[in-house]
């Protein structure tokens, strides 16, 4: 109890001397940083930094049904047709990222590059997953 008395007195003692704040000089708040902590609000990005994160969320979510959709196709198919299916997906995916790493290409550099790979990203695979969901309704 007596060392939890001198730590509050100790407190109450810093606290009440009339001293400037210690800053370092030159320092800023890093506001990059600080908008990250904010929530998003993805439907109405504000800045380029917002769109680009809403729209890597937007393939994440994508990329989340069509791996969803994916397995429920390989469990319907018989072993021959499921190792087909997976070699096709590697496929895929090669083809996917590197035909968006080509779109992204031509604002390489750019603020907007992001965004214009995780739209290609997310735009490719929500076909991708619309294909499998046919030959899931196709397949008995």
């Amino acid at each position: 109890m007596h060392q939890l008395l001198l730590v509050l007195a100790s407190m109450l003692t810093l606290s009440s001397l009339d001293t400037p704040t210690m800053t370092i000089a030159g320092t800023t708040p890093d506001l990059a940083e600080m908008r990250l902590v904010q929530k998003l609000n993805c439907n109405n990005p504000q800045t380029q930094t917002a769109i680009n994160e809403c729209t890597k969320l937007s393939y994440q979510n994508a990329d989340k049904k069509l791996n969803r959709v994916y397995q429920q196709l390989l469990s319907t198919l018989e072993s021959s047709r499921k190792q087909k299916l997976i070699a096709a997906q590697v496929i895929w995916i090669k083809f996917r990222d590197s035909n968006c790493e080509f779109e992204r290409s031509r604002n390489e550099g750019g603020s907007i590059a992001p965004t214009i790979y995780f739209a290609c990203l997310a735009n490719t695979t929500k076909l991708r997953t619309q294909q499998l969901q046919e030959y899931l309704k196709s397949d008995p």
